[in-house]
């Protein structure tokens, strides 16, 4: 090889070194978006089928090990069904692309994650399921482009995905329709941020004149 064609091709070495070593640097970012200090049961509310004339007991209780227990008994009488905890409104600050994660422990059954945006019909909410395994902690996570809009429990066409930015609340529930004691329990949840990507210029070619 030339000389010129070798002072071509070094750059372009260098260039892709340099690219595939910024990539390998790059991390995402993974934050507290909750934890559970003895004040923060101020935070949470429990919304149940009373409010359409059921009978199920869900409450919300933070441990001295600093959990939150989502915990109470289902029932199905009176067209009942569903138990529910949800965080008072406020600004979360997500964005495109974001992951919810979650640790848990729970009773092995299936559970939602709710995510709340104001304005919209009070049995509307973007929703993920997950099982969990019993007496286990195990952490989940959840994309936010792929939470289904539910209202009443059934999904929405046409809804869309969420926007991430309008989300002010996120919530559990329990609605497996097996009657009986439940509890779930949860040591932080998280929101993990891909970093922002950039493209290298483009590099330009040589030749040999």
């Amino acid at each position: 090889m030339d000389n010129s064609r070798r002072q071509g091709v070094l750059p372009l070495l260098l260039l892709a070194l340099t690219t595939m070593s910024t990539t390998s640097l790059a991390v995402a970012e993974q934050t507290r978006l909750f934890d559970f200090p003895a004040e923060a049961a101020a935070q949470w509310r429990a919304v149940n089928d009373g409010v359409m004339g059921g009978v199920s007991d869900g409450r919300v209780r933070i441990t001295a090990n600093r959990t939150l227990e989502f915990l109470g008994t289902l029932s199905l009488e009176n067209n009942g069904g569903f138990a529910s905890v949800r965080s008072v409104p406020r600004p979360l600050g997500l964005t495109p692309g974001d992951v919810l994660v979650a640790s848990i422990r729970g009773d092995g059954r299936e559970y939602q994650l709710n995510l709340y945006v104001p304005g919209r019909a009070r049995a509307f909410s973007y929703r993920w399921s997950f099982v969990t395994v019993k007496d286990q902690w195990i952490d989940v996570r959840m994309p936010l482009d792929r939470f289904v809009a539910t209202s009443f429990g059934q999904p929405v066409r046409g809804a869309g995905t969420v926007e991430p930015a309008l989300v002010t609340s996120v919530g559990f529930l329990l609605s497996d329709k097996v009657p009986g004691p439940f509890k779930l329990e949860v040591a932080w949840i998280d929101v993990v941020r891909q970093p922002p990507t950039s493209t290298p210029p483009a590099p330009s070619s040589s030749r040999d004149d």
